[in-house]
């Protein structure tokens, strides 16, 4: 079991594919926030995806060899942390399912899982980390994904780190809890339907008048924030590690204009 958070925990970083890929500022922001949060942080360099995408194609031997391969390079730490509550959801409850049964790996990776925790939770449920240092002068909104929320139960951990923000006020949007329509290989297979969701969605993001529109799955940010800059709104996309870290320009609202729409 992981050992009492008054030692300093010895905690993986968990990246993710999409961070890695479209936006590492989030994994610096990370960094950061663990590391001020008194972490013994790591960020093992041979890790790979985490198999949800075979997964939820149906994929279960590429699955696993994925799943192995990440059960080895992290097993070792206190924890794991990853700033995506759908990667973290696929360790921590799905990877158990992936090895139900299996004499060898069922119970190496019932302890694996025990250890695996999302950004905000991590930093919230068991760091304690009542706020964070950050100034950000603007009207923010936030919508809560999928398997962060009913996977993991993220809910209120971001919001309370977010009003802990110099500068915020939180305004939230109507169906905050709903999907935006990405789901992974839902948005590639039922496009027509996926786009209707997110249609949805930045309605109610729009009517809600933020500057911002933060979120803590990086799948559901790129969703998003593609409509609304085909919408050609103003609304900046952030991802939440990234504005609690304070890595966002902190100019006046108008002059970062030109940046609205990217995620």
């Amino acid at each position: 079991m992981p050992k009492s958070i008054s030692q300093k925990p010895r905690v993986a970083l968990f990246v993710t594919c999409l961070v890695d890929l479209f936006r590492p500022s989030v994994g610096f922001a990370s960094v950061k926030l663990l590391e001020d949060a008194g972490c013994d942080l790591e960020v093992p360099m041979s890790q790979t995806c985490c198999g949800q995408p075979a997964w939820n194609s149906g994929d279960r031997e590429d699955t696993k060899d994925l799943a192995k391969a990440v059960i080895k390079n992290f097993e070792g730490y206190d924890y794991i942390v990853a700033p995506s509550g759908s990667c973290a959801g696929m360790l921590k409850k799905h990877y158990p399912e992936v090895f139900a049964g299996d004499a060898i790996w069922e119970e190496r990776v019932e302890k694996f899982a025990e250890k695996v925790y999302e950004l905000t939770s991590f930093l919230v449920d068991v760091l304690k980390v009542e706020k964070v240092d950050a100034i950000v002068k603007a009207d923010i909104t936030y919508h809560d994904s999928c398997a962060g929320l009913r996977e993991l139960g993220i809910q209120e951990q971001p919001r309370k780190l977010v009003n802990s923000i110099k500068g915020v006020k939180l305004k939230e949007m109507k169906d905050s809890d709903v999907c935006c329509g990405f789901g992974g290989m839902f948005s590639v297979k039922y496009s027509d339907i996926s786009n209707s969701i997110v249609t949805t969605k930045t309605e109610n993001i729009e009517a809600a008048s933020p500057h911002m529109l933060l979120a803590g799955d990086l799948g559901c940010l790129l969703n998003m924030a593609g409509k609304l800059r085909r919408q050609e709104s103003s609304i900046e996309v952030r991802h939440v590690a990234e504005v609690l870290a304070g890595m966002v320009d902190n100019a006046p609202i108008g002059e970062r204009a030109s940046k609205s729409g990217r995620p």
